[in-house]
């Protein structure tokens, strides 16, 4: 039998987002909302109202995670999962993570609004530090429950300013219990804007989220000498920057004709970073991201080995230090299907994509079937104030999410992977 078909508010879920925008605003309408800062506080406050005001029970685990559970028909069923994250790059947009959010939240809204009743429990969830943009690596709230990272480690990781994570989750008052931590879920669902342009080039409304490409991610630092930059000789040199500059350079040009590899160098800092005089150290950091595990680890180790030599044959100084490596997560095949089939349902056209950024949905693919619904993002751009979805496509994403958990709150036999 065919479920009913419920609509969601848009006014109200654009309303939330607008709403939510106002921590951290910045000057072109951005948002900086870093993990665990003022602003992050201000925002889960306002969260921890709106879902208490939809009578869910609340909760925060020990890495800052807060839950909002919606009962089902059967309390000891595994609850279908939805939500995302609502911290921020320091100059950031004001969907990425936070359509989300919002979008599970609406998702509850508008059962409690319709009076349905799910089988199954339904939780909406907020992920702590899912950017990485204050405390590095990334996704340290979902790597928490997925044990991926030790709570002891996520507690003692420090900020640029040597403030430990655990020390600022008390101070904003979201140091919950270990017992809170999310556990059995039946599956998880993200809601998330594309970042990318594939869906706008191909006209498609709702990206399929098929899985996420496998990230590694380096830290390069060379050790040279610093000396006046107008007394020394260029022949009695031991420059870290010209070595860093070359370093760059051999790791673009090895990665020119892998088909689908994408390689950044996003982050370079110098000492003594003075315009007189040579930089002593220069670290930097190499970001390398493929479907197939395979290709990422080959270009990876051949990369090290390319500027290993380069630093050897400069009688330089150097290390690599592994910072994050996280194999490519293919998704739920039930899931997959599913978005399709809710995106066909309301008339939407849809695409089988692959995510190229990290998302929770990686790590909560360990726990429990996984997908993602994926939204166009103008311009192919995030990660800066000019993001921006279209308000059609934020409701097209909100009412797949919808027409989805319904689905999975209602299912009883288990998800295929």
């Amino acid at each position: 039998m065919e479920q009913q078909m419920y609509k969601i508010n848009s006014n109200r879920l654009l309303s939330s987002i607008q709403t939510s925008a106002k921590y951290g605003t910045l000057p072109n309408g951005g948002l900086g909302r870093v993990a665990l800062s003022k602003e992050d506080q201000q925002i889960r406050d306002l969260l921890k109202s709106w879902m208490e005001d939809c009578n869910l029970d609340v909760r925060v685990d020990d890495f800052g995670n807060m839950y909002g559970r919606r009962e089902g028909k059967d309390p000891h069923a595994s609850p279908v999962v939805i939500g995302s994250h609502l911290d921020t790059q320091p100059i950031g947009g004001k969907y990425d993570g936070v359509l989300g959010v919002m979008a599970a939240l609406e998702v509850i809204r508008t059962l409690n609004d319709e009076g349905v009743a799910t089988n199954r429990p339904i939780e909406m969830v907020n992920f702590t530090n899912e950017e990485g943009a204050r405390f590095e690596p990334a996704l340290l709230g979902s790597g928490g429950i997925a044990r991926v990272f030790s709570a002891e480690s996520i507690m003692n990781t420090k900020d640029k300013d040597g403030k430990t994570f655990g020390e600022e989750l008390e101070n904003i008052g979201y140091n919950g219990s270990a017992q809170n931590r999310l556990s059995d879920p039946y599956c998880y669902v993200e809601l998330h804007i594309e970042q990318g342009p594939v869906l706008e080039d191909s006209g498609a409304s709702i990206g399929v989220v098929t899985g996420i490409q496998g990230i590694s991610s380096l830290e390069v630092t060379i050790h040279g000498r610093t000396s006046h930059a107008g007394t020394t000789p260029m022949k009695n040199r031991r420059d870290a920057m010209l070595l860093a500059a070359k370093m760059i350079q051999q790791t673009y040009k090895t990665a020119e004709h892998i088909p689908d590899l994408l390689v950044t160098v996003g982050r370079i800092q110098a000492s003594p970073n003075v315009t007189n005089s040579l930089a002593e150290q220069v670290v930097f950091s190499i970001d390398v991201r493929h479907p197939e595990d395979t290709v990422r680890e080959q270009y990876t180790n051949e990369i090290k080995e390319k500027i290993s030599t380069l630093a050897l044959v400069e009688k330089m100084d150097m290390h690599i230090k592994d910072i994050v490596e996280m194999k490519a997560e293919i998704f739920a095949k039930d899931i997959v299907e599913g978005v399709e089939a809710a995106a066909r349902k309301h008339g939407y056209s849809s695409k089988r994509v692959i995510s190229g950024a990290g998302h929770d949905a990686m790590y909560m693919n360990k726990l429990a079937p996984t997908g993602m619904i994926f939204i166009p993002s103008i311009g192919g751009v995030s990660h800066c104030e000019e993001e921006f979805s279209e308000e059609a496509d934020i409701e097209k994403g909100a009412q797949t999410l919808l027409e989805l958990t319904l689905t999975l709150a209602n299912r009883d036999k288990e998800l295929q992977r």
